[in-house]
């Protein structure tokens, strides 16, 4: 499949779970592949804590084959109401992992270590009070049209 946006003549095939980026006849190597991690925890978090968890999931997004920083989106959310297991008594947190392509489940294993390091690390939340869902997609929406 080939998407070519006018705008800026960025050419993108498709071929298998990723996508190479062309501009012109050159190909750009590239993480133009759109991760987007959300987390809500029931723990209140600081400014500092907030900022921790950008940086360390922008460094842990490079676990997944084409990710990086640069694309990411992250949104932290926190004090939400939280039942594991129909208790509440303890900080727990649900997180979703969502990106453009379909890497392979090792890499989502490494990830789901990673991510479950990162927010006992920084929060307190033990790894056994995460869930951490996985979505992906072949299409995705930026600046107007779609990859």
């Amino acid at each position: 499949m080939l998407h070519l946006s006018a705008s800026n003549n960025i050419i993108y095939k498709y071929k298998g779970r990723f996508s190479d980026r062309y501009i012109g006849r050159k190909r750009v190597k590239g993480d133009n592949n759109m991760p987007f991690i959300g987390s809500k925890v029931s723990v209140k978090t600081t400014d500092t804590q907030k900022e921790e968890l950008k940086k360390r999931l922008g460094q842990a997004i490079a676990i997944l084959p084409g990710k990086s920083e640069r694309w990411l989106m992250v949104e932290l959310e926190d004090e939400k109401k939280l039942y594991f297991g129909g208790d509440d008594s303890a900080p727990s947190a649900y997180i979703t992992v969502s990106i453009l392509g379909n890497p392979d489940s090792a890499s989502f294993t490494k990830m789901t270590g990673e991510i479950c390091n990162i927010y006992s690390e920084i929060l307190g939340i033990s790894p056994d009070r995460i869930y951490i869902k996985y979505d992906t997609t072949k299409d995705w929406g930026w600046n107007g049209s779609n990859f």
